[in-house]
């Protein structure tokens, strides 16, 4: 018996019809599960806050509020930029550099 035949149910194929189920079975399940979140603060809530309300030391507004409009975007924007302007000169140095420099040693 082929595999290919072991998927094939009176000449339909069963393969795509389990993966739609599975994909509607995860869409009926995951939505309770995600509503989890109110049940597990995250660390910053459970640990780190916890700490700092024993120490007196209450939360304050961040110098730079990056949580409202494109700054983070722009922030990562720039570093991705600079990452890869990093990155392709010390490749050329490198790769295209040194593979030049090994070409003129061989006689």
């Amino acid at each position: 018996m082929k595999i290919s035949s072991m998927f094939i149910v009176h000449g339909s194929p069963l393969l795509p019809l389990l993966f739609a189920l599975f994909l509607l079975a995860g869409h009926c399940l995951l939505p309770p599960l995600a509503s989890a979140a109110e049940k597990w603060p995250g660390v910053d809530e459970s640990v780190v806050e916890k700490y700092a309300k024993e120490q007196g030391r209450e939360a304050h507004a961040p110098l730079i509020n990056t949580s409202e409009g494109d700054l983070q975007l722009f922030v990562f924007l720039v570093a991705g930029v600079a990452g890869g302007f990093a990155a392709g000169y010390y490749w050329r140095m490198l790769i295209v550099e040194k593979a030049s420099a090994n070409s003129k040693k061989e006689p």
